[in-house]
């Protein structure tokens, strides 16, 4: 059997209708940190939420839900898998069985394919990058270039962005919040 490479459930998105109240409850009820908010490119604002220092999100909320009962809150289905190789070999796969991307993307920490299953939950694929940036952050990414490539093309995209620093002295910092 030709199994697709590791990829592990590490955090949702849900679309909400008082991304205040939220971010409160998620961080006084859970002991949740906000790691990042800011404009959404859907419209409105986003918030990511973590409680891990590994994870610069594990709950993601998006302003925007609405009040009709038709309405799927859930924003995405994120899985992680091991590497920037693991992610390339889903996008080909994914182009190899017709699956239609919604977008692939450097979020300057991560790299990201997002997708759509069957009934319309959108998913992401994603693997860490080396480093911290400030988000939200979205630019298009070609998968189909090399490893180094990539990192090349992401480093120069982030390279002049005053938030940017190593993953691991992000990691510490969000530890400290955490624990302390």
């Amino acid at each position: 059997m030709n199994r697709p490479p590791n990829a592990q459930l590490t955090h949702f998105g849900f679309f909400c209708q008082n991304l205040d109240a939220m971010v409160e409850f998620y961080t006084r009820t859970f002991g949740l940190v906000l790691t990042d908010r800011g404009d959404y490119y859907l419209g409105g604002e986003i918030a990511f939420l973590s409680r891990n220092p590994q994870e610069h999100h594990q709950i993601v909320l998006a302003s925007g839900r609405p009040n009709e009962l038709n309405f799927n809150p859930i924003n995405q289905i994120s899985f992680r898998v091991d590497d920037l190789a693991a992610l390339r070999t889903y996008h080909s796969n994914l182009l190899r069985d017709n699956v239609p991307l919604q977008r692939t993307i450097t979020h300057g920490n991560a790299w990201s394919i997002y997708l759509f299953d069957p009934e319309g939950n959108r998913i992401e694929l994603y693997t860490p990058s080396p480093w911290y940036i400030e988000q939200p952050f979205g630019v298009p990414i070609d998968l189909t270039l090399s490893e180094a490539e990539i990192l090349a093309q992401t480093e120069k995209l982030i390279h002049d962005d005053p938030t940017r620093v190593n993953i691991q002295e992000w990691s510490q910092g969000l530890k400290a919040k955490l624990f302390n």
